[in-house]
């Protein structure tokens, strides 16, 4: 299939926050194949930006100069316990498949939104499953070579919420498809209290596939955290802005005590270790709390998430810009009030104003 380039195509239909300006030159793949098609037929001087479905994505209002590629849709195949997956892919249906296939090592990763390459990149985590560990090899395009190269599991580092593709030198690739490696016995035991809450709720057993999975869609539910780009009526935002920080004991028991669930400090403690491998690794949304921040929070056409307060949220006028001022705030705030830094987690692509 010939490669079909647009220009001056406008890119917020193409993210969860509906923001952005737009791409000087623009084309939507639908399938790994199609995708090292147009990575052959992009310059390597070229400005590249690869998106899939933008459910992480902050977008400068200028737009992206040079080359935007948006992945969208693509194969599943399962062969045994592996399932080998084009990086287009929306997450989830390789969650479903391999329920269906009675596999495990994912299930609680159900209902992330966004693409297999998004979820790569950032190496998705939640209530104790990160999709690093997983991961048997990932098929890239090179752009340094110009050469597909096949990266095994032996050379992909994982880290919380980091991988190879957020490093000086994993910038230059780009994923084309991935193979996952599950269990066809469960992998790990589900501790994560506020999900063992919800199953106690539900009356769900957690050491079924099954129930795991709607166990997880609750919790997700319930925190405000499912999305779905057909979903119109869907709040803008990307999920959490902010990674979760490690701070010192003193700043872990600080914040801990802004906790509005009513948990005690050792399940918090719990949960921390559980979600980012380190007790002080504290959710930033307590950071949040503990800076002053609320809930519903409002400043002109952007607010703090009325059920979350770590998701920001564009309401109807909001630019780019606006997002990006609050996003500077809150981490203004929380350094000079608790001496905190916050990174995003969210992908901040194109110029902005400080």
């Amino acid at each position: 299939m010939l490669m079909i380039v647009k220009n001056n195509v406008p890119l917020a239909p193409y993210t969860s926050f509906n923001l952005g300006g737009h791409a000087e030159n623009f084309a939507l793949v639908e399938n790994g194949d199609q995708l090292l098609e147009a990575l052959r037929c992009t310059l390597p001087e070229t400005q590249l930006w690869t998106i899939g479905y933008g459910s992480n994505s902050l977008i400068s209002d200028a737009g992206l100069p040079g080359m935007v590629i948006c992945t969208r849709g693509g194969d599943i195949k399962v062969n045994g316990n592996n399932i080998v997956a084009d990086s287009g892919v929306w997450w989830d249906d390789i969650v479903k498949i391999a329920l269906q296939n009675n596999l495990w090592g994912i299930e609680l990763l159900s209902e992330v939104p966004g693409s297999l390459g998004g979820a790569l990149f950032i190496n998705i985590t939640a209530y104790g499953h990160s999709i690093g560990p997983r991961v048997e090899w990932i098929e890239v395009w090179d752009r340094h070579t110009s050469q597909v190269k096949r990266l095994t599991k032996d050379q992909l580092p994982w880290g919380y919420k980091s991988s190879v593709f957020q490093t000086e030198e994993g910038k230059n690739y780009i994923i084309i498809r991935a193979c996952l490696k599950l269990s066809e016995k469960i992998t790990d035991e589900l501790v994560y209290q506020k999900a063992l809450d919800v199953a106690e709720e539900l009356q769900l057993n957690t050491f079924s596939l099954t129930d795991r999975r709607k166990i997880i869609i609750e919790a997700r539910k319930q925190a405000g955290s499912l999305w779905n780009p057909v979903d119109k009526k869907s709040h803008h935002t990307v999920g959490s802005f902010f990674r979760s920080p490690i701070v010192t004991k003193e700043q872990a028991e600080k914040v801990i005590a802004f906790d509005e669930s009513h948990k005690t400090a050792d399940q918090i403690k719990t949960m921390n270790k559980v979600h980012g491998g380190n007790e002080f690794r504290v959710s930033a949304a307590h950071v949040m709390l503990a800076a002053g921040f609320n809930r519903g929070q409002s400043w002109g056409a952007v607010k703090l998430n009325d059920n979350n307060v770590l998701k920001i949220e564009a309401l109807e006028g909001a630019k780019s810009q606006d997002v990006f001022n609050l996003a500077t705030l809150v981490q203004k705030q929380c350094l000079d009030k608790l001496g905190i830094k916050l990174e995003p987690e969210a992908r901040i692509l194109g110029n902005f104003k400080n």
